[in-house]
């Protein structure tokens, strides 16, 4: 049996917006690996709300968009004045799809949320309790950029993993961690409660 030859054709939103990234110089936008994962996540969403937690350039939001059916909305919010601004000129032809330029509590206020894809580290970290308050029962939530322990620099070693002690052990969270690639993963929990 012959190798599996990795995907490699993007939608054409989620180009423009790996392009946009490219002429802003902005480095973060979220792996190809994660935005396919994100692309079938979003098409499994027939209703509801849709959030994600920094837009950046707008990659991870146009996977999401490329994957939207009718139904649901989906909202981003973005910190940063120009990464909001060219974001939401990307996004502009679809309706569904509002881009906040504003701190990632705002977006809270708009769930809860059926999927929402967690980017920005202190919404990660600081305040994981709001992320899951925000989520519906039987809502989806996805952390990305996250460091398997055998990738971890020498530092980290023997100290604990908070974050996925949080979201992999919470009692309202089903949860599991999936390699992205060799070193990144991500977390996947459902909200059963």
């Amino acid at each position: 049996m012959a190798a599996q030859q990795p995907h490699t054709e993007f939608p054409p939103l989620v180009t423009q917006a790996v392009n946009l990234a490219r002429q802003l110089g902005f480095e973060h936008s979220c792996l190809p690996e994660v935005g396919r994962l994100l692309f079938v996540l979003a098409g499994s969403v027939r209703a509801g709300t849709i959030g994600e937690i920094g837009t950046g350039c707008g990659v991870g939001a146009a996977w999401i968009a490329s994957a939207l059916t009718a139904g649901p909305r989906f909202l981003t919010v973005e910190l940063d004045p120009e990464q909001a601004a060219s974001a939401s000129t990307l996004l502009q032809p679809y309706p569904a799809i509002q881009v906040l330029h504003s701190d990632w509590h705002a977006l809270l206020s708009y769930g809860p949320f059926d999927l929402l894809f967690v980017d920005a580290t202190p919404a990660k970290y600081d305040e994981p309790e709001s992320v899951v308050a925000a989520l519906r029962p039987g809502g989806m939530v996805m952390l990305d950029d996250l460091t398997p322990p055998e990738y971890w620099p020498e530092e980290w070693h023997g100290q604990p993993d908070a974050l996925g002690e949080f979201w992999l052990t919470h009692k309202d969270l089903r949860a599991t961690e999936l390699r992205t690639t060799p070193p990144t993963s991500v977390i996947l929990a459902t909200r059963i409660a």
